[in-house]
This record gives C-alpha cells, structure tokens and sequence, in this order.
C-alpha cells in the first residue's frame, strides 16, 4: 500500500504526458511480478522477500495501468463517448479472461506433473504478451504533443523545414527510452529558482514580451521556465519548443542560419552567458515558432492542448516596451 501511495506521488503527473511507455512498462512488470510467484516457492529462504517484491510490484503496476488505461480510454473516445468506450473496454477484457481461463482448464493436466514444461510455457506465453503489447502501443496515433513527440518533430522541422505528421512521429517516438530525456525540461516552476535578484530578472525578461521566462544552464544542460498568469496552451508549447531549440544547439545535425550560428557561440566556450543566448533564442523564434506552429496545425496535431509535464506555479509581472516590472 505504501509503494502505491509512493509510486503515485512520485510519477503520477508523467503518467499522462507518457502513457505509451508506462503502459508498455506496467505489462512487463506484471509479467516480473507473476514470474516472482512462480519461483517463490523454489527458493524457501527468501519465500517472504519474494512474495513482497511481487506484490510491491503488482501495486505499482494497479497504478500505472490504471492511469494510462483511463488516458488511453480518453484518447480513443473520438466522440466524447468515454463511458461506452470505458464499458465495451471493460467486457472485452472479460472475454479475453474467460477465453484464458478454459484453455489454462485444459492446460493444467499436461503441466500439472511437469515443472520445466510449465515454465516453458510461461516464457513463451510472456514473450507473446510482451510482444503484443509492443505492437498494441506502436499502434496507436496521439495527435497531442508530449516532450518526446515535439522533441522528434522539431528536429525534423529543423533539419529539413517541414513538420511530420502525427503517424511518423508515434511510428518514431522512443517506448523503451523515452523516460529519460537528455535535456531536463521544467515547465511552471517558481520564480525563485530562475532569479535571485531585480537584475536577473531584468536579463531574462529583457528584449522580448513572451508570457514566460526562461533560464538555461549550460552545464547541466537543464531549462528552467516561469509561466505567466496568461500563458495559454499555445505558450507553454511555444516555451516548450523554446527549450528544446536550445537542446539542439548542443546536438549535432543542421540547423537554420540563425541557430548554427548561435551552436557556434555555445561551442566556442563557456564565456558567453546563457541568458545572452536565451535572448537571442527569443528573436529566432519569433520569426520561426509562427511557421512551425502553422506547420503543426495543417500536419493534424491538435495545438489547443498538450501532454506536456506543467507544474502549477504562475507569477504576474508587467509588460512594457521600455521595461518589465515584478
């Protein structure tokens, strides 16, 4: 019980944002936690461990596969229709049970006498799962952005000027790796992480009227952003995309004039202040988040909402042209 309640603190809000990969997760650790029964009684001394890791196991998988169940549900429910999709859902799953259970019926006395046979049949039996489960997952089309699927998107845009449609880019979006991002993406955080003093401040709000402020640590390769009031889904994307376009300046690849030149900034040394950079990011954009927003409304991603990983914090701060007061 406390693995759950600990499980869902921790990862609960990434749940929504990758519910591809947790999904494909939660199936392969219930096939562990099962795989962990069965051997539980072939090594007596770590009987108890054993038994508790597996149920440990199983909570966090209650967890996860409950969650992306109902993400996955929404998703499909094309015409707001999410309890019938949620119900037909629900008797499905009993059919598929029923069928297991008369065929494990007619199973059990050929396994019933031998131990490798069973085992056998339960590693073949979890690779089939595993492997439908896999092809399941690939299957579906999100047509939302998360991290991963902006990340695929905007490198292609950036490399090659054009956006790939949403089948591309769930056919090329990572489910083994995507729960670790090279660049560390936080978006709502407080103003107090980004600034310490009235002149930080004036640096990273200076030159531009965007609802958000941005930080980039270059050492660490960490983007921190404050959202305003105001900010929109359209903002937090364009924030998001803000981001990851200062990733790429650290990735090898093309890149449009204005940001290889800025990559050869960034590589000359670490003399040139982040905040100098992100300035400069802030001009890039404004002239090419318009087109690469347009490029993702006529390629079929639905831009009025996002899967992005947003904390709660908003601050408040006045714009000006001369200045931006707190």
């Amino acid at each position: 019980m406390l693995g759950r309640i600990i499980f869902a603190w921790w990862k609960g809000s990434k749940l929504d944002c990758n519910a591809k990969q947790w999904r494909l997760f939660a199936d392969i650790l219930n096939d562990i936690a099962m795989f962990l029964e069965i051997m539980a009684p072939v090594l007596p001394i770590c009987f108890t461990m054993t038994v508790c890791i597996s149920n440990l196991a199983k909570c966090i998988v209650s967890v996860a596969g409950g969650a992306t169940r109902a993400a996955l549900t929404m998703h499909q429910a094309r015409r707001n229709n999410m309890a019938d999709v949620s119900a037909k859902d629900g008797s499905q799953e009993t059919l598929v049970n029923l069928a297991g259970l008369l065929v494990s019926l007619l199973m059990l006395p050929l396994v019933s006498d031998c131990p490798s046979f069973s085992l056998g049949c339960f590693f073949l039996l979890t690779a089939l799962h595993i492997y439908a489960n896999y092809r399941a997952v690939r299957a579906l089309v999100i047509e939302t952005l998360n991290e991963g699927r902006l990340w695929l998107v905007l490198k292609h845009f950036l490399q090659r000027g054009e956006v790939l449609d949403p089948t591309s880019a769930n056919q090329m979006e990572p489910l083994w790796t995507g729960f670790w991002p090279s660049l560390s993406l936080s978006l709502g955080v407080p103003l107090h992480r980004l600034v310490s003093s009235v002149v930080e401040l004036q640096q990273l709000a200076e030159g531009h009227q965007e609802p958000y402020l941005l930080r980039w640590d270059q050492s660490q390769n960490q983007v921190q952003v404050v959202l305003s009031q105001v900010a929109g889904p359209e903002t937090v994307l364009r924030a998001a995309t803000h981001g990851l376009v200062l990733g790429a300046l650290r990735e090898d690849g093309p890149l449009p004039r204005e940001l290889g030149e800025l990559r050869s900034q960034v590589r000359a040394g670490p003399n040139t202040e982040s905040w100098v950079i992100v300035k400069e990011t802030h001009q890039v954009l404004d002239k090419l988040f318009p087109e690469f927003l347009r490029g993702l409304q006529d390629a079929g991603w639905d831009t009025e909402k996002h899967q992005l990983e947003v904390d709660e914090w908003r601050a408040t701060w006045l714009l000006s042209p001369e200045k931006k007061v707190l």
